[in-house]
């Protein structure tokens, strides 16, 4: 299925996961900048220094994949999501299983912040289920339903709550986008380039089997922040999909 984002070259849309220690992460975001277009900033990152590092990246010329999967009651949620959008944030997440009340409040959050500082609304993603989890993790949470079926249940709630779209791994990444329908970001992580190890990710793809599964933007971590050399790591990945 043709998407919105066919136009906008996949290596683009290569979000760099600079899940790592900030000395690090710095090095290798000053590093790639003029390359990559996208960083990601996990829990790790953010909850040790803050607005401080987005604001430090996009002015490097990054959009930000913010990535701090809110999941509470909606009012918390909301304002959450306000704070996030004000940091100028380009992306954001927050768990599906929160419900559909809890999404739209993070809507409504994200679409306020974004008012108070005169800028856009950042893209809203809802997390359906963990890369690293499989169908036998998934089960000890109380989901006996096969993992393709969560995923697409959680997906509905997504675009039922009129959010952006949805986090998934790349193996439901084909029948998320024919539900979806072609606007629909679907970002993907556990992306593993052949070269690399898969680690603790349980559904994982190469970066072009992602993209050719209808991903719109996918999410690249340690392939890139552990390799000796980043920049040509990243462009090894760029290379593959060029």
């Amino acid at each position: 299925m043709l998407t919105a984002f066919d136009g906008q070259p996949r290596a683009d849309r290569v979000i760099v996961a600079l899940d790592c220690e900030a000395d690090k992460a710095i090095s290798i975001a000053y590093q790639l900048a003029g390359r990559a277009k996208w960083v990601k900033i996990g829990m790790t990152l953010f909850y040790a220094y803050g607005t401080d590092l987005v604001k430090m990246l996009k002015a490097r010329g990054y959009q930000v994949f913010l990535d701090l999967k809110f999941h509470d009651i909606p009012h918390q949620v909301l304002g959450a999501a306000r704070s996030a959008a004000e940091t100028g944030a380009d992306m954001i997440t927050m768990q599906t299983v929160g419900g559909v009340p809890m999404m739209e409040a993070a809507q409504k959050g994200a679409a306020e912040g974004a008012a108070n500082i005169g800028g856009e609304v950042p893209v809203t993603l809802g997390i359906t289920v963990l890369t690293s989890m499989d169908q036998e993790t998934l089960a000890e949470t109380g989901v006996t339903r096969p993992m393709q079926a969560q995923v697409l249940a959680l997906a509905d709630l997504a675009q039922r709550a009129g959010i952006s779209g949805v986090v998934a791994s790349p193996q439901e990444a084909a029948d998320l986008r024919a539900v979806l329908g072609p606007d629909a970001f679907i970002v993907t992580p556990g992306v593993r380039p052949t070269w690399a190890a898969k680690g603790d990710q349980s559904r994982v793809a190469t970066p072009a089997d992602a993209f050719d599964a209808g991903a719109s933007h996918i999410v690249v971590g340690r392939p890139i922040t552990d390799a000796d050399d980043p920049i040509a790591a990243f462009e090894a990945i760029a290379g593959e999909l060029s």
